[in-house]
């Protein structure tokens, strides 16, 4: 029988925690890798473990999801409870919220079975508007996804981050409510048609939730990314320019 060659190494706030063949590495609020004291993630959640010669990593709580990732935004995974995934790249991220708290962690794998190659197809045409693969997002539509990720993006390390309100969030852009949202509906109204999954609205799905794998998703996938801070920094600076000229 072949065995799982390599080492896998989980990293979290700048600590290492090694999978043992054998043993799983378990992930939740108490474990080897214990992510926070919070109620509403489970005891036991995530779990690396080696079968049938593959590094797998596991869902194994009841209610919460994972979005799984490589560092070039080639490759996503959404894990369900009960879904697992072969850990067959060198690097992945995980992102999971638990109650109003969203964390992430990444996984090292010291002798991947592949290797991910080329980057993401994202695009600015000159009206601002951004294509990633086969979804276009108006300048509106974009600084949504930045405004709602800002907590996470403006970290200096992997730590908790919290996904503003929608009233928060519409305030951050000078909106209201009632605009934020019908943009929030377009947007995840696109990613759904494209595929991404978790992101439908109806009975069950809270508002919240949703926000949440939005922020997974377009994190993951670099729909987002720390140079995009940019876009709300302007926003502060016209309203500061606004201020010296009233």
């Amino acid at each position: 029988m072949s065995t799982a060659t390599g080492t896998i190494t989980v990293e979290f706030c700048g600590e290492e925690f090694v999978a043992v063949k054998g043993t799983p590495l378990t992930i939740g609020r108490t474990g080897d890798v214990e992510i926070d004291d919070n109620p509403f993630l489970h005891r036991n959640f995530l779990q690396v473990v080696e079968e049938g010669g593959l590094w797998w990593l596991t869902n194994v709580g009841t209610t919460l999801t994972a979005t799984v990732a490589d560092k070039k935004g080639l490759f996503q995974a959404w894990l369900n409870p009960g879904a697992r995934i072969p850990l067959a790249l060198e690097r992945f991220t995980v992102w999971f919220t638990a109650g109003p708290t969203t964390y992430d962690f990444d996984i090292l794998v010291d002798s991947p079975a592949f290797t991910s190659t080329g980057s993401e197809d994202v695009e600015t045409d000159s009206s601002g508007e951004t294509t990633v693969g086969r979804v276009t997002f108006t300048p509106d539509q974009k600084l949504l996804m930045v405004a709602l990720c800002e907590g996470l993006l403006r970290r200096s390390y992997a730590a908790p981050g919290q996904i503003p309100s929608s009233a928060d969030a519409a305030a951050r852009l000078g909106w209201k409510v009632t605009k934020f949202n019908r943009k929030l509906d377009n947007v995840c109204q696109k990613l759904a048609d494209a595929g991404t999954r978790g992101l439908h609205g109806g009975p069950g799905k809270l508002a919240s939730n949703r926000k949440a794998r939005l922020v997974e998703h377009a994190l993951s996938t670099r729909l987002v990314t720390e140079g995009d801070l940019a876009l709300l920094d302007a926003i502060d600076a016209d309203d500061t320019t606004g201020e010296a000229h009233r």
